[in-house]
């Protein structure tokens, strides 16, 4: 039996999200501009390195997991348990079929799982989906059952 997963904008993450990566780089990039302008201007460089990075981790993030605004975020996910295979349906319409290789990464507290794997050209592939993804906790939940069924990696 296929099952199939709907996934939805995840508002109450995205706030979660905004509230950790606005202060982290407005703090990096306030502690780069002291150090360019203080006595250790090369200190200002890996400052606002690491300002820009979590600026675009921050916004990939929110962008593609949590709002769904780009092309490339999962907007359905389907797992057979009788085929080795798990499809994801991107928001640009591509059909993403991850056949080898597939492991499932939970976080300890239960709020995202990571899915990786390759597809049939070989390309390995990752996806990231957050609870408040799913329009029903059980939904999560029964993703999760799923995958825990699957002992060792999925071949």
């Amino acid at each position: 039996m296929l099952r199939s997963f709907e996934l939805k904008k995840d508002p109450r993450g995205m706030t979660w999200d905004l509230l950790l990566y606005i202060p982290t780089v407005s703090a990096l990039g306030a502690f780069a501009a002291n150090a360019w302008y203080g006595a250790n201007p090369n200190l200002a460089y890996l400052l606002l390195f690491m300002a820009s990075f979590f600026l675009f981790a921050g916004a990939n993030r929110v962008l593609k997991t949590r709002l769904m605004c780009l092309p490339s975020a999962p907007v359905r996910l389907e797992a057979d348990p009788q085929a080795p295979c798990v499809r994801v349906h991107l928001k640009n319409g591509t059909k993403i079929e991850l056949l080898k290789d597939i492991h499932v990464y939970r976080d300890y507290s239960g709020r995202s799982i990571g899915l990786t794997g390759q597809d049939a050209a070989g390309k390995r592939l990752q996806f990231v989906f957050h609870k408040g993804q799913f329009s029903l906790e059980r939904d999560y939940q029964s993703l999760q059952d799923f995958f825990a069924k699957k002992k060792a990696p999925l071949p």
